[in-house]
């Protein structure tokens, strides 16, 4: 069986955001939503800790992805990752 994925790092990202992306869609009766927010905000603690080549290294391949998505919603979801996640400073 050989992968889809260009690298190790293309398939975690890949990982990450179809944990996230359920995560962030679950109601109450899927998932406790306390611990859902714990989740995401370590989420976003270990990608607003990153190094900086390794930031820009994400938020590409996020855009990647982003680019690549033919559902409108996840689609949103990839663009929006680098703020909500801490890879980027809020731009409002």
């Amino acid at each position: 069986m050989t992968s889809s994925y260009p690298s190790l790092t293309h398939a975690l990202a890949e990982a990450l955001v179809d944990v996230l992306w359920f995560i962030e869609g679950s109601d109450d009766e899927q998932m406790d939503q306390d611990d859902a927010v714990k989740v995401l905000d370590s989420v976003a603690h270990v990608c607003s800790t990153l190094p900086n080549d390794q930031q820009q290294e994400l938020i590409a391949l996020l855009g990647e992805m982003a680019a690549a998505e033919p559902n409108p919603a996840r689609r949103k979801f990839l663009e929006e990752f680098p703020e909500g996640f801490g890879l980027v400073d809020d731009v409002s």
